[in-house]
């Protein structure tokens, strides 16, 4: 006879972990993440200290302040719509797989397969993106501080050296992420205080709020101002994405069917007014418009820092900026790596044993970091050639992640009233707001598309669509040679699939 004291006791994680089976997998994972430690690594990979900064110079030029304050302010709202809807999938689906698994859910093997890829490469050029981003701050700030003559062999240089690191600091497991993901939300919070608060006092001479809110600047050769202003909406776009990092890490997250949805929605609002702070308090500090488009370091908020600052000033805000961007990349190696190890758990990469494997000891799985970081590395390697790589590996991030956002948000507004929702949902909003999410989605790819700068030269053309095309070329091929192997499961317990999930711990 059982006591009420013997009877299994219902705990949050037990709950999450049998969720997780009814979904079809066994835990191998260690949930050892907060709900403030999902919200940070989202909040970490948008990094607004990282895109804002890397991608002020493109807004010098494509509308100038007026654009780049207004933008950032009405993309925001629309990005908060598509955190919304899909925050609402999340919590019906809290799997690694995140945004692949509910498109096979929810529409089929078809559907799941080209959001899987849309979504992971979307991911590694992410990672790319940014360690490159922060390689060339980097050389910057050692430009700024002993003369130092950035190349393209010695970012590269760098750049690597960053990728190893975050290599090395995400096999140690998901609690030092977490950490690090903590400390990184505060780090970004006082650095864009400091920052800003550098910027409004120090100099003494700021720009009036006309020239910053009305002022148009337009450098792109094109003629329409309406396409112009369209073009400089990406400045926002490109900074809001990765957020589905909280989906990523939610088999490592407690009570991750609220915890990694609110992670979602809380990382995208406090990004949008923390990075409206920041880009007011550069434009109110430019000294010099032309000088800043056209600095020495490469870097326009570098400009901005030196000509309102000092040198001293300046190196010390580009080393707030450079260690964000260093949080930035940590964080976008853990998401990118456990997309590696859901995807191959599913059959669905070349090699697929060998990169869902977890370590006993860390439960992380390490082959998927280092496949991650690998790959980061040779897509950035174009670099080395072409001014233009940098250009064309952020479009592989934008181009990839953003429509794999839309994708569940449409099939769950497809199912209807067939859709089963988590405990975190958004009620009679749903459905207008998946919605809005759904075509500001299908609008923003088409920007990306666009060619940005006039006469397009292969200097100067928007890879996006190339990237897009080679994307759903390389998914197409790949399909026909494994779609046999790959296959989401219904439900996790048989003897099979507990095999076969053995030969994946090591």
């Amino acid at each position: 006879m059982s006591t009420p004291w013997s009877r299994p006791v219902s705990t949050p994680q037990r709950d999450e972990e049998q969720r997780l089976r009814e979904l079809g997998y066994q835990p191998v994972l260690a949930r050892r993440m907060g709900s403030f430690g999902n919200f940070a690594i989202s909040f970490s990979v948008i990094s607004i200290l990282s895109g804002c900064m890397t991608l002020y110079g493109f807004g010098l030029d494509t509308g100038g302040p007026s654009v780049m304050m207004w933008g950032w302010a009405g993309v925001g709202l629309f990005v908060l719509c598509v955190g919304l809807a899909l925050a609402e999938v999340t919590s019906a689906y809290p799997t690694s797989g995140a945004l692949y698994y509910m498109a096979d859910r929810l529409g089929g093997r078809a559907w799941g397969w080209y959001t899987g890829w849309l979504n992971l490469l979307g991911l590694l050029g992410a990672i790319a993106g940014i360690d490159y981003g922060a390689a060339q701050f980097t050389g910057a700030l050692l430009n700024l501080q002993w003369g130092f003559e950035p190349t393209p062999g010695s970012t590269m240089v760098i750049f690597i050296c960053i990728l190893l690191l975050h290599a090395t600091l995400n096999l140690f497991g998901v609690r030092l992420v977490s950490l690090l993901n903590s400390v990184s939300v505060w780090w970004h919070l006082a650095g864009v205080a400091i920052i800003v608060g550098a910027l409004a006092i120090i100099p003494s001479h700021h720009q009036s709020p006309e020239f910053v809110f009305t002022e148009f600047v337009n450098n792109t050769g094109w003629s329409n101002p309406l396409y112009v202003t369209a073009i400089g909406l990406l400045l926002a776009q490109y900074t809001f994405s990765g957020y589905d990092a909280s989906a990523h890490l939610s088999e490592e997250t407690s009570n991750a069917s609220v915890s990694a949805a609110r992670g979602i929605v809380r990382a995208i609002w406090v990004s949008w007014v923390a990075g409206f702070v920041l880009l007011a308090g550069l434009t109110f500090a430019i000294q010099d418009y032309a000088g800043t488009q056209k600095s020495a370091t490469g870097v326009p908020p570098a400009q901005i820092l030196i000509d309102a600052l000092g040198t001293g000033g300046a190196t010390a805000m580009l080393l707030i900026v450079i260690t964000a961007q260093l949080f930035c990349g940590n964080a976008e190696v853990a998401a990118a790596s456990r997309m590696v190890f859901a995807f191959s758990r599913d059959g669905a990469l070349p090699g697929s044993r060998l990169w869902q494997r977890v370590s006993t000891r860390t439960q992380t799985p390490v082959l998927a970091v280092w496949l991650s970081v690998g790959v980061a590395c040779l897509l950035a390697l174009p670099s080395l050639y072409s001014e233009t790589a940098y250009g064309a590996v952020t479009a592989i991030n934008v181009i990839g992640i953003t429509p794999a956002y839309a994708i569940p948000v449409f099939l769950r507004l497809r199912a209807g009233d067939r859709f089963q929702k988590g405990p975190w949902h958004l009620g009679r909003w749903s459905k207008p707001i998946g919605w809005v999410a759904v075509v500001w989605v299908a609008l923003v790819t088409v920007l990306f598309c666009l060619p940005q700068s006039s006469p397009v030269t292969a200097d100067s053309m928007n890879y996006a669509s190339i990237a897009l095309a080679a994307v759903l070329i390389l998914a197409t091929v790949w399909w026909f040679v494994a779609r046999r192997s790959y296959n989401t499961p219904s439900a996790y317990g048989s003897a099979r699939e507990e095999a076969e999930i053995a030969e994946g711990i090591v």
